[in-house]
């Protein structure tokens, strides 16, 4: 089959590769049909090389056809529609019964001490063959797959596999009153649909920040009230603080993570990691990896006294420092983490109809053949031609 596959930073390719094969007794193939490009691939695409090995399929975002199915499955059978979550879970451990799928303790990843493992998303996390490809092995086939119906375009289901309960989960841990305030830094993919969902459950202010203009507009067109980060400046908080009765906003969401811009001893120190031997680079960043953090100080500046910084954005310093007394003295709220994908799907499919509240379908900028990806990372990383949302056909 052909599947993108890593090489080195910014260095990926479309190669034939073996097609995969069942391995445990409830394992499923899909066929892909469509599948997304991630803000958080690029981190692979630029930071994360020392946990990644020539030839690792990437991708975490698939939906397609079901196949052939392990003699142990009965939830679905070959060509039943589904979507793959980008975390795998059991769906019976303790974690997952308690509504964390993205720490499911069967898939947990104990030789780097993190949670559960991710399709397409380096060692850290089980270097398991991802998503970008013309096949998908896809274990826990009784569970982890999430069957919809024929019929409607891939568009209008494929984002439950991340950026839907991604953004849905950024806002419901925002915490937003009814009627009340939040602000999203960053308007990519997750950004974008945050606030989007923030409005539909209720926010009465919903203000989008970046300094993207095509991201900005598009924004704007869906009700965000849409600040370009380049404009106001230092000024930023001054002003949010002005549309949110002077208090600042309810809550915040970041979902920019360490790709934030500003900082530029921490850019600095990521781009000598990644110019390091894996030997090195490795065990630099599980101890000593620093982060631009631009984008969470602003958090904690904009966000009223008393009120909830949702992280979505992705982080993988492990000395990230954070101004705790302010954090403290502002009495803040902080909640993050992987999306619990199944947590909320029964929440986003009845979402998914001809009404389409969400804009889902249309919410893709860019739809292109699978042997077009090299391109597409370059284009997305360097915020070109629009690109908001990139979705492959294999």
């Amino acid at each position: 089959m052909r599947a993108l596959t890593w090489h080195g930073k910014r260095d990926v390719r479309v190669d034939t590769v073996p097609d995969p094969k069942l391995h445990d007794r409830d394992d499923v193939i899909i066929k892909v049909t469509t599948t997304g490009l991630c803000g958080s691939d690029l981190h692979l695409y630029e930071v994360l090389g020392a946990f990644l090995d020539p030839g690792d399929i990437l991708g975490h975002e698939p939906m397609g056809i079901v196949e052939e199915v392990g003699p142990d499955v009965t939830a679905v059978k070959p060509g039943d529609r589904v979507v793959i979550p980008f975390n795998i879970s059991c769906g019976t451990c303790f974690m997952c019964g308690a509504g964390l799928h993205s720490q499911c303790e069967t898939t947990q990843v104990h030789a780097y001490g993190t949670g559960a493992s991710l399709f397409g998303y380096t060692k850290l996390y089980g270097q398991v063959p991802g998503g970008q490809a013309q096949y998908l092995r896809v274990p826990f086939g009784n569970t982890l797959p999430i069957r919809v119906p024929d019929g409607p375009s891939d568009e209008r289901f494929v984002y439950l596999s991340d950026v839907l309960p991604t953004a849905w989960q950024a806002v419901e841990y925002a915490a937003v009153p009814p009627g009340g305030s939040i602000a999203v830094l960053g308007l990519g993919p997750i950004g974008d649909m945050s606030t989007r969902i923030a409005a539909h459950r209720g926010a009465g202010t919903v203000i989008g920040i970046d300094l993207v203009p095509e991201r900005l507009e598009r924004a704007r067109r869906r009700g965000t009230r849409a600040l370009d980060l380049r404009e106001y400046g230092d000024d930023l908080t001054e002003v949010v603080r002005g549309l949110t009765g002077g208090r600042g906003p309810d809550a915040v969401i970041d979902a920019v993570g360490m790709e934030a811009h500003g900082n530029r001893l921490a850019s600095a120190a990521q781009a000598v990691t990644t110019r390091l031997p894996d030997a090195l680079a490795a065990p630099m960043m599980k101890h000593a990896g620093i982060d631009p953090l631009d984008a969470l100080h602003t958090a904690i500046d904009l966000v009223r006294r008393g009120g909830t910084i949702s992280v979505s954005g992705v982080y993988g310093g492990a000395i990230d420092p954070l101004p705790l007394l302010t954090m403290f003295d502002k009495q803040l709220q902080l909640r993050m983490g992987q999306a619990n994908v199944h947590r909320w799907v029964g929440d986003l499919l009845p979402l998914l109809t001809d009404e389409d509240p969400l804009g889902v379908d249309d919410f893709a900028t860019h739809r292109l053949p699978l042997e077009h990806a090299p391109d597409a990372y370059a284009m997305f990383q360097k915020k070109q031609d629009g690109a908001v949302k990139v979705l492959f056909i294999p």
